[in-house]
């Protein structure tokens, strides 16, 4: 099974997870095997040329997925739109179409340099929080991406499953090491993660259905 990471600081927990307690070596080094960013991903994704990996929710529409995902109850911190004429992230394809959807101008930032945007400006009122704003307006939570699989690997897919019901620890030293690579420290990283959930449940599912209405309405075909 070909498994793509996307190698955001919103994964971590899920990945720390996976490695301690996927049961086979082999089969722990999966996640490791392709490594981009989530547009590159859907493309890969699409055509076939990895078998699971975390799909940006505007392409994922009719993927074979789970109740996994990458959601904000609220506010993300890691998906902002700056001040300024409109402008995509070409590493993302649901938060520009989001960015449509609430009538948002600006430059769309996405990630890891999203993070650190914020917390190097968040006294600022340079740039609006999209989570935020679609929670603001619909009064539901924002799912950004689905673990979603072209072949299942039953082992990992269960794993995967058991993995929302903990809180996951991270290492400190594999804190300090995206502390290290991001230029955040590692309590703004902790910080961050608590804002983000996993579990796609009935509120998660409301707010992926309103999403792609309002989606088709705005863009048309997805």
């Amino acid at each position: 099974m070909i498994f793509a990471k996307i190698d955001f600081i919103n994964l971590l927990p899920f990945y720390v997870y996976i490695k301690k307690n996927l049961p086979s070596s082999r089969q722990k080094q999966i996640i490791e095997y392709k490594k981009s960013y989530p547009s590159k991903i859907n493309k890969k994704f699409k055509k076939r040329q990895i078998d699971g990996a975390f799909i940006s929710s505007i392409k994922s529409k009719n993927c074979t997925c789970s109740d996994i995902g990458i959601i904000a109850q609220n506010e993300v911190l890691s998906v902002l739109a700056l001040k300024g004429e409109y402008q995509k992230d070409f590493q993302s394809d649901t938060s520009n179409v989001l960015a449509q959807i609430l009538n948002i101008n600006g430059e769309i930032i996405i990630g890891d340099k999203a993070l650190i945007y914020y917390f190097q400006n968040k006294e600022s009122n340079d740039f609006k929080d999209l989570a935020a704003l679609w929670n603001k307006e619909y009064k539901l939570p924002f799912v950004f991406a689905r673990l979603c699989f072209n072949k299942y690997d039953e082992t990992f897919l269960k794993t995967s499953e058991k993995f929302v019901q903990y809180k996951v620890k991270i290492p400190q030293y594999i804190l300090k090491k995206y502390a290290k690579r991001s230029g955040l420290s590692s309590k703004q990283i902790l910080f961050y993660l608590e804002k983000i959930t996993y579990s796609i449940n009935h509120k998660e599912k409301l707010a992926l259905k309103k999403f792609f209405i309002l989606a088709k309405e705005n863009n048309g075909n997805f």
